[in-house]
């Protein structure tokens, strides 16, 4: 079952201290899109099946990014989208959504996303990769 809209706003807002849920939703929808980017194969579609409707474009209508952006640099990119957000910022929207799709997700699903990701996303889902 899907998570509704409302719901899922409810606990980035919580999550990231948004002052509403615009605030919260253009984070969600940044970090998704930028996301949606560097995913390919199922992964991408069972992630946006598990998502609110209105997000799951943003991973199902992705297109794949020619070079993936280390973890860095996709703070980077979030700093871009942001109006105002600064590396520190940035970090906190992108654990805000992140850790609210982890908590949405199969764990042998999110554990597929992060394989596919660069080295150091982990650290952006919220938790450091097995030693």
């Amino acid at each position: 079952m899907t998570i509704s809209w409302e719901d899922f706003l409810a606990r980035v807002v919580e999550r990231g201290e948004y002052r509403g849920e615009a605030e919260a939703d253009h984070a969600a929808r940044v970090v998704l899109a930028l996301l949606g980017e560097h995913l390919v194969g199922s992964e991408s579609s069972e992630l946006a099946d598990a998502l609110p409707l209105a997000y799951a474009p943003l991973l199902r209508d992705a297109r794949p990014t020619a070079e993936p952006l280390t973890a860095e640099r996709f703070v980077q990119a979030v700093v871009g989208w942001i109006n105002g957000a600064t590396p520190a910022t940035a970090q906190w929207d992108i654990g805000a959504v992140l850790s609210t799709v982890e908590d949405l997700v199969p764990k042998e699903l999110m554990d597929r996303v992060i394989e596919q990701l660069p080295d150091g996303y982990d650290l952006l889902f919220g938790h450091p990769a097995p030693a």
